[in-house]
Order: structure tokens, then C-alpha cells, then sequence
């Protein structure tokens, strides 16, 4: 490894933990909709995959780091993963404590990086030997999997009643494309409709805005007034370690290690059951609401990153809801990555290891510090100047470009009809890795009926 390949490296993760500081802030963005499509922008220009590696990782650790200032500040999550840290943010700033929040968060999420990098790579070179064994049966996997989350999520009926029925779908406009020869048979539209998949809910909101009458009923909102409450100044490099106390440094070390544990499993469905099953015994809300912050946080760091490294260095295909939901690029990018050929394939551990340490201590040393430091004012900033709905343009943008390059314009039909669907499925509590599973497992689980 040159050192010109470690400045590229270096140069990567400064660009994804300045990008997505500000992302993160951003209200209501979601993980997969803004990570997912920049990541495989970057995979099919062609850049060296141990810079995309870093890029990554950085853009991970730099994501969960800045989404919960909104939830602190404005009681507004950041992403979706911040969402379930909304109540006990707003328990602290009804204390007066919004300040002591996004100490306690970021603090929580430093730990939880520190926790799940090295205890991923451990985990993943155990597994290694086996990964193998474990691709042969990637379709029924898959299949399971999405059994396996459709029981997990609220309306489970819904949710496994779907799954057929959305395989169809999605094979059914393979083999449309096949047969009216708008692409060869040796090739397999993927990309884009996992995107469809990702911004889905965006696309029907979109449609539902043709119809009058639900046009008509929507509600209308002038500007939005958020008071910020101003924080002390911050001196110096902040320590996560005298930020919590020991019991939350245990807590959210405890969480951080159960989330890399479970990484198979949903993010935001571990971090819910294990924030609120770790403090729910402690009285004192403020005492709770600060350690539930600080282990939630920690936690979706851990699951995030787990979730990406462990199927990637050991299987080479995305057997988390991670794997196949942000960090897809990573793992399936036609024709640059494929399933046969990404960077399970690509790099060696050496080469993991290397990428993931620029990124995530990149990450931490320059997103930490500003968010620490700076969080009243890039909030401000943000909420003032870089609308929600300019940042989902530019990734509805670049979704219908990559649906264009993979089968021309027919595709960018099909791609709405994929949204349409997957949309009203989200919206009806089918979550998106139930749908993400059943895109890899359809060509398998129709096969059965051949």
C-alpha cells in the first residue's frame, strides 16, 4: 500500500465526514436514501475500493454523529435512526439541558465506533472460514431473512402476506425488460430498483400530489419558527470519557457490544428494545434520559458499522439490513461490483483494517470536535439555509439518472411503479428491510414455483 493510496484515503474521509456533518443535521434524512446513492456514484467512477471503504466508514460515523443535534436542539431527528431518542432529548431540554444532550449523544456514539470497529473485524475474521458455506444458500437466506424481519415489525401479517406478491413484482419487470429486448438476458437490473425501493415513500408523496383532492387536504404551514437555547462554550478537545459518567460509559459499552452482535437484525428495532430495556430501571428521568441517549446512540453506531464490515469481510454479501440497505454499493454496483466480484473479493484484511481506522478516526476527530464544539451554530445554519426538500431533489435526481442508465427510460417507469408500491407498503408498516430482502431473494423464491 503507497502512500499516495493513503492520502486518496485520507483525502476521502475529510470529504465524507465534512458531507455528511451537514447531511446529518439536515431534519428527516434518511440513512439509506443519502448514503446509498453518493457511495454508488462513487463505485462506478471508477475510484479504488479501499477509498470508497474509507469514504464510507467516515460518512457512517460522521451521519450518527450529527443526526441527534436536531433531536437535542429542535426535537427534530436528524435520521431516522435518531428518531427513537426524541422522548429523552426532550426530557433533558425541558430540564434546560440541550447542551448536556448532544455531549451525552456524541459522546455515546465516539464509544460506540470505538466498541464496534475493532470487535467487527475480530467477529468477521472468525466467520470468514465459514463465508463460503454460508453464500451457497444466499436466496433462502435472504428469503428468511425477510421472514424473520416481517414478524419482527408491528403489522407482521402485512408484512409476510407482501412478500410473494412484491417478488412478483419485481421479477416480473426483469423479465418484461428480457423479453421486449431492453436489455440482454445475461444482465440483471438491480441498482436502480433498490433505489425505487429507498425513496419509495418520496414517490408517492410526489404522485399523491397529481391528485387534487389529496392535494386540496393537505395542510399548509408558513415559516417554522425553532428557538435555540444557547449553550456554554466548549474548551479544548471534549473527552467522551469525563462527558459520561462510568455507569453510562458501561451502559453504552454493554449496548455498543450487543449491537454488534445482532447486526443481522433491524437497527432501529435493537436500538429501541435494548435503549429502553437497559435504563428502564432507573428513576431519576434526567439520569435515565441521559444514559438512554448515550447507549442509543452508541448502539446505532455499532449496528451500522457491524452491519456493513461483518457480511462484507466475511461473506461478501449483505446479510444485515445494513449490508443491504446504505451500504449496498459496497457490495452490489453493476458493472463495476457484483456479487462475484466486490470488495469481499477485492480487498484483503489488511486492507479492511487500514480503511476503517483512517475513516472512523477521521470521523471522530473532526466530526466530534465540531459537534461538540460548534453544534448550536451549524445547526442554526442548516436549519436556516439547506432545505429538507433541496437535499431529497438532488437524490430523486440521481436516482432517475441511474434508472435511465440501467434500462433507458422504460426503466424510469418501472422504477415509479416500484416506488409507488414499496411507498404504500412503507406507509402501511411493511419496513424497508423486509422490501430490501425480498428484491435479493425474488429470483430465487420464484424459481421455486418454475
Amino acid at each position: 500500500m503507497d502512500v499516495s493510496l493513503i492520502v486518496q484515503m485520507i483525502i476521502a474521509a475529510v470529504i465524507g465526514a465534512t458531507l455528511y456533518t451537514i447531511i446529518g443535521i439536515a431534519p428527516g434524512t434518511d440513512e439509506t436514501a443519502v448514503l446509498a446513492p453518493v457511495t454508488l456514484v462513487l463505485v462506478l467512477m471508477g475510484i479504488q475500493p479501499i477509498v470508497i471503504l474509507s469514504f464510507f466508514i467516515s460518512a457512517i460515523v460522521a451521519k450518527k454523529l450529527t443526526d441527534s443535534i436536531p433531536v437535542a436542539i429542535a426535537g427534530i431527528p436528524g435520521g431516522v435512526m435518531a428518531a427513537p431518542m426524541v422522548e429523552h432529548a426532550m426530557v433533558l431540554k425541558k430540564h434546560g439541558l440541550p447542551d448536556v444532550s448532544i455531549r451525552k449523544m456524541a459522546s455515546g456514539s465516539v464509544i460506540g465506533t470505538l466498541v464496534a470497529v475493532p470487535l467487527s473485524l475480530l467477529l468477521a475474521s472468525l466467520l470468514a472460514p465459514f463465508g463460503g458455506n454460508i453464500a451457497q444458500y444466499a436466496g433462502p437466506i435472504f428469503f428468511g431473512g425477510a421472514v424473520f424481519l416481517a414478524l419482527m415489525s408491528k403489522n407482521r401479517w402485512l408484512a409476510l402476506v407482501s412478500i410473494v406478491p412484491f417478488a412478483i413484482l419485481i421479477q416480473g419487470l426483469r423479465h418484461l425488460y428480457w423479453g421486449i429486448g431492453i436489455i440482454p438476458e445475461d444482465k440483471t437490473v438491480f441498482t436502480s430498483f433498490f433505489l425505487g425501493i429507498t425513496i419509495g415513500p418520496i414517490i408517492l408523496t410526489l404522485f399523491e400530489l397529481l391528485n387534487k383532492d389529496i392535494r386540496q387536504k393537505k395542510p399548509r404551514y408558513g415559516k417554522k419558527e425553532i428557538k435555540v437555547i444557547k449553550q456554554k462554550p466548549t474548551k479544548g478537545f471534549p473527552n467522551p470519557f469525563k462527558i459520561l459518567d462510568r455507569s453510562e460509559v458501561r451502559t453504552t459499552s454493554f449496548a455498543s457490544f450487543l449491537g454488534v452482535m445482532t447486526f443481522f437484525m433491524s437497527p432501529v428495532g435493537i436500538t429501541i428494545f435494548l435503549g429502553e430495556t437497559l435504563t428502564k430501571y432507573i428513576k431519576n428521568p434526567v439520569k435515565r434520559a441521559s444514559r438512554a441517549i448515550a447507549s442509543m446512540d452508541g448502539l446505532t453506531n455499532a449496528t451500522y458499522i457491524s452491519g456493513t464490515l461483518i457480511p462484507l469481510i466475511a461473506i461478501g454479501l449483505p446479510l444485515s439490513p445494513t449490508a443491504i440497505g446504505p451500504a449496498i454499493a459496497l457490495f452490489n454496483a453493476p458493472p463495476v461490483l457484483t456479487e462475484d466480484h466486490n470488495l469481499h473479493h477485492l480487498l484483503t484484511m489488511t486492507d479492511f483494517v487500514v480503511a476503517t481506522i483512517i475513516g472512523s478516526v477521521i470521523a471522530i476527530g473532526l466530526t466530534y470536535y465540531v459537534t461538540v464544539k460548534y453544534s448550536q451554530q451549524i445547526c442554526a445554519f442548516v436549519f436556516k439555509y439547506v432545505p429538507h426538500e433541496a437535499l431529497l431533489g438532488v437524490f430523486f435526481a440521481l436516482v432517475l439518472m441511474l434508472a435511465y442508465r440501467d434500462a433507458g427510460l422504460i426503466n424510469i417507469a418501472g422504477v415509479f411503479l416500484i416506488g409507488i408500491v414499496a411507498g404504500t407498503l412503507h406507509r402501511w408498516g411493511v419496513n424497508y428491510g423486509v422490501q430490501f430482502m425480498v428484491l435479493y431473494a425474488a429470483p430465487w423464491l420464484l424459481g421455486l414455483f418454475s
